[in-house]
């Protein structure tokens, strides 16, 4: 897959391991490394669909962009064959941004 960055600090980062691990420390270092060549190796993003970072669509403002988790849980949220999420067995919320989508 081609790929383009929006920023040339992120394409720096990319191309800059010393740098991108000071930016980010070296555990997400590795983890952005790791999600660009996993892009890289693939021909469309149903390829990474069940690839480690949680892939997926965003909506609202942001319909049209995907997103990749670059930590991941260490326990997975609990779900069901189907795939819907079981709220009762959910014990811990994690604070990621504050945002307001509207």
């Amino acid at each position: 897959m081609d790929l383009t960055f929006k920023k040339k600090n992120l394409q720096k980062l990319a191309n800059d391991y010393k740098a991108c691990q000071k930016e980010f420390g070296a555990i997400r270092a590795k983890l952005y490394l790791k999600r660009l060549s996993d892009l890289k190796d693939v021909l469309t993003l149903e390829d990474v669909r069940n690839l480690p970072g949680k892939y997926h669509e965003l909506s609202g403002n942001r319909k049209g962009q995907w997103s990749c988790d670059l930590d991941q849980p260490e326990n997975p949220i609990p779900s069901s064959p189907d795939g819907k999420y079981l709220w009762i067995e959910i014990k811990g919320v994690e604070i990621i941004e504050i945002v307001d989508y509207h």
